[in-house]
């Protein structure tokens, strides 16, 4: 079984709470906040939300970033190797594009995330959509998932499906990845796009 956190617990982080806990599946959730602070509002999501320390939240296989963009540097830093680990980016980065060196924002945080397998995925929609049951008159909401490591996409995949979504692949994260990434006030096309597909 496939162990699953989600670090930040901010309407993001919450919203992806919702679908977890919709299907009852095992989430942990951690934040900066201590998991005193977070428990009563993952208590109030569903049975299956724990809130816990971060350290003991990293210890899950599949690891949704939900913090703001500037602290995925505090988060890699939590642990010394990511390896064996997949990272599912569900942040956007407000930021201006040369911060980021150039590069794409997930591509600029799989740096951090030494050894991980980085997915893109859950950052387009927002929180209030994506906390909303997915499946609307026989149709599943879509989510896009980018990535370069495919053996990581599967399983992201997988999850989604799992969580009532209807994923969609878009390639690599510099190919079709491009067009759900925020970059400063450039956003790709499909952020925000509210899609159904009928069969799943």
């Amino acid at each position: 079984m496939m162990s699953y956190a989600i670090v930040g617990f901010g309407k993001v982080g919450q919203a992806l709470a919702h679908a977890f806990a919709r299907k009852n599946i095992d989430v942990t959730v951690a934040s900066r906040r201590p998991p005193e602070a977070l428990a009563p509002q993952a208590r109030a999501i569903g049975p299956t939300v724990i809130a816990k320390l971060l350290r003991e939240a990293l210890e899950a296989d599949t690891i949704i970033l939900a913090v703001p963009f500037g602290e995925h540097r505090e988060v890699a830093k939590a642990l010394p190797s990511w390896k064996g680990k997949t990272v599912i980016d569900a942040m956007n980065a407000l930021v201006p594009p040369e911060e980021l060196d150039g590069l794409l924002s997930s591509a600029f945080v799989a740096k951090a995330f030494t050894g991980a397998k980085l997915v893109k995925a859950f950052n387009h929609l927002v929180a209030a959509t994506l906390a909303a049951d997915p499946i609307v008159e026989g149709g599943h909401r879509v989510v896009f998932l980018s990535g370069d490591d495919e053996d990581a996409i599967g399983p992201v995949m997988a999850l989604a499906k799992q969580l009532g979504f209807a994923p969609v692949k878009l390639g690599k994260l510099n190919e079709g990845g491009a067009l759900v990434h925020a970059r400063g006030r450039v956003w790709g096309q499909l952020i925000f796009q509210d899609l159904f597909k009928k069969e799943q």
